[in-house]
């Protein structure tokens, strides 16, 4: 492990969290101005088997994908492939169905398409099958009209821009990736992972069950969901997930005063907009549900990255320093076109294109930072302004209460080490 003595003090955090019990394994990279300053990783890959976690052991991110995804879309926006402004039946005119002619490449990026579920469930046997299940999208209307809201795509936005992406440049967003982003970079990270980093990846543990002798409820709006995008319990080993984090408009048809409150009824709701939007394809029919080799090498854009700390870092380094796109491009990207209460999530949520921005989803000590949060606590996130790339993977899975704020608590570390 290496830990620059000026950041000793996000060290101390890590170390912590760890005598706290909070982690089981774990890893956390920083990297300023392209320079590693921070290398830390400890404890266990596997409980089942008391495997190690060395240096290089990769794990599945969920959502720190999505960043990864619009990377892939923006650079071939670069290459004149595809005009993020324009309809997306532009390049794929089966999906002008439904009355989706208008919608664009960035309400896909943005969150805005009203397409947050896929109706029809997915059989096991299309999970690798990332067309076929965009032509399920394809045939449907939104339940929204695109572009006048905004809901969090959990599963249907790497779908949507996966198939954008297959349609422009005949490949999918994972061997891109690998082509032009990870291989030429030399980093840790794969959309879609072969057999030999999936037998080395660490084995995710579902969160541990709220107790009324565990952790003492908050009101903090990082606990619920800091740097996680779904399930209080989630199905890291198979069992069904109940999320505390979405559902549809009050019982009496107005918004409810208390985003939170709204949130908890939702959890309880198997039909509510969040849990039909985060069950389906549902990961959970398939034995060790996310430990699957199925979810590991199937690339889903939106949640399949396996990756180590040091390479969800060193991506965003990259995408800072100008080397995965040109500045003009991320500056572009990081405008938010929408900033407010989330239709799936409810909190209030901001994107740019793709990427996340700060705010009550997203909690960030600097207004300039962006990137991605993954179910369960992972965080990829990068600064322009002061030159950071940071990346933070584990296998315990947060519950949202009681391991929720351990990568905001890394992050700040870092902030109050500069």
């Amino acid at each position: 492990m290496y830990c620059d003595p000026r950041f000793s003090r996000v060290r101390e955090v890590f170390e912590r969290q760890f005598a706290e019990g909070q982690e089981l394994g774990a890893a956390f990279a920083v990297y300023e101005d392209g320079e590693l300053v921070v290398d830390l990783w400890d404890g266990v890959a596997d409980r089942r088997t008391g495997r190690p976690w060395e240096r290089d052991t990769p794990a599945f991110a969920y959502s720190c994908t999505k960043g990864v995804a619009a990377a892939v879309l923006l650079h071939l926006a670069e290459q004149g492939l595809v005009d993020v402004t324009a309809p997306v039946a532009d390049v794929w005119p089966e999906f002008a169905a439904n009355g989706k002619e208008s919608v664009t490449v960035e309400h896909l990026l943005s969150h805005q398409a009203g397409l947050p579920v896929v109706e029809e469930p997915v059989p096991v046997e299309e999970f690798e099958d990332q067309p076929a299940i965009a032509a399920r999208l394809a045939r449907q209307a939104p339940v929204w009209e695109p572009g006048t809201a905004h809901g969090y795509h959990a599963l249907t936005y790497g779908f949507l821009v996966g198939e954008v992406v297959r349609r422009v440049s005949g490949k999918s967003v994972g061997e891109l990736v690998a082509a032009e982003i990870a291989g030429p970079l030399g980093l840790e990270l794969w959309v879609g992972a072969p057999g030999s980093v999936i037998a080395r990846t660490a084995r995710l543990k579902a969160a541990d069950r709220p107790t009324r002798t565990g952790a003492k409820p908050t009101t903090d709006p990082r606990a619920v969901a800091p740097a996680s995008d779904g399930p209080a319990v989630t199905p890291a080993d198979g069992g069904r997930a109940v999320t505390p984090a979405v559902g549809e408009e009050a019982a009496d048809g107005g918004p409810a005063a208390d985003p939170l409150a709204r949130m908890a009824r939702a959890a309880l709701d198997p039909g509510s907009l969040m849990n039909r939007a985060l069950g389906n394809p549902g990961m959970h029919l398939l034995e060790g549900g996310a430990n699957n080799p199925v979810i590991l090498r199937a690339g889903w854009p939106a949640a399949g990255v396996v990756t180590t700390a040091r390479g969800l870092a060193g991506f965003y380094r990259s995408v800072v320093s100008g080397e995965i796109l040109r500045p003009e491009t991320l500056q572009e990207a990081l405008r938010p076109r929408v900033d407010g209460p989330d239709r799936v999530l409810f909190l209030p949520s901001s994107f740019g294109l793709g990427f996340m921005r700060p705010s009550m989803m997203f909690p960030m000590p600097s207004p300039a930072a962006f990137g991605h949060s993954g179910m369960g606590g992972s965080l990829g996130m990068g600064d322009p302004e002061r030159r950071l790339g940071i990346g933070y993977v584990m296998n315990k899975m947060s519950n949202g209460v009681s391991g929720g704020l351990r990568a905001p608590n890394l992050v700040r570390a870092v902030y109050d080490s500069l």
